[in-house]
């Protein structure tokens, strides 16, 4: 299983780069501007792939060495870990080819797995003695960028298959932002104020508020300050849990 970690962490950055060379079809960011919503991030809001990828791969290869084979709680995460990284690396080219039924069933999942991992690795009392660290730093990251990207992506398939209102996105994005405040205030809660998987999200929330506030569908100056008042209230939460659980 650490083997199959190692090689699903390798995958990720290749097939991104195969999909950015657009061997898939159109890629990511061109797919997306096709169907603008009002959960959608600023542009730069997706380098943080960059970091997320390059902290997976360092954690895979370290849990793959040395006596961390035999760590229990490793152990514990590997399959989720490994699961993640395979179904982020099957969403990309699923998007640039728009099957985007199957793309949301695979960041969902993506998402429940990471999350899995991080939640493992939050409430291990041992990380903060030792090295596990270097696992619930990427995993954290990775499982918090998800969180947001995954209703991100959830308005795009709503408005790709026309289910709701294109035009009058408002009502319908105020409860995906409900949706999306509730998951991630709760799983925060249960990680103890997560430090590393609230600044993924507050990352994106921020990226979300910089896109609507200059964005010319009707409700994304409303949209925008949704997105910054969730990002102040997961910012209290985790500086509350983080001196509660110091």
């Amino acid at each position: 299983m650490r083997l199959l970690v190692l090689l699903a962490a390798i995958a990720m950055p290749v097939v991104a780069w195969l999909s950015n060379t657009g061997a898939f079809g159109p890629d990511n960011g061109t797919v997306s501007d096709r169907y603008p919503t009002l959960l959608v991030a600023a542009g730069y809001a997706f380098s943080i792939w960059g970091a997320i990828f390059l902290l997976d791969l360092a954690y895979a290869a370290w849990q793959a060495t040395g006596d961390r084979k035999r760590d229990a709680t490793l152990d514990r995460v590997a399959p989720w870990a490994a699961a993640g990284f395979a179904l982020t690396t099957l969403w990309m080219p699923l998007f640039s080819m728009q099957h985007f039924g199957l793309c949301l069933l695979v960041i969902f999942g993506a998402t429940a797995c990471l999350v899995r991992a991080a939640w493992i690795l939050s409430r291990d009392p041992a990380r903060v003695r030792g090295q596990r660290w270097l696992a619930w730093l990427p995993l954290s990251l990775h499982a918090g960028w998800l969180s947001l990207a995954a209703f991100l992506n959830l308005a795009q398939v709503i408005v790709a298959f026309e289910w709701l209102s294109a035009s009058q996105q408002l009502p319908w994005s105020l409860a995906l932002f409900g949706l999306a405040a509730a998951m991630l205030l709760v799983l925060n809660h249960g990680m103890r104020g997560n430090v590393a998987y609230a600044l993924a999200a507050l990352w994106a929330l921020v990226a979300v508020y910089v896109k609507q506030s200059g964005h010319g569908l009707p409700g994304a100056a409303t949209a925008a300050w949704v997105a910054l008042a969730i990002a102040a209230g997961l910012a209290l939460q985790t500086l509350l849990l983080g001196r509660r659980h110091a």
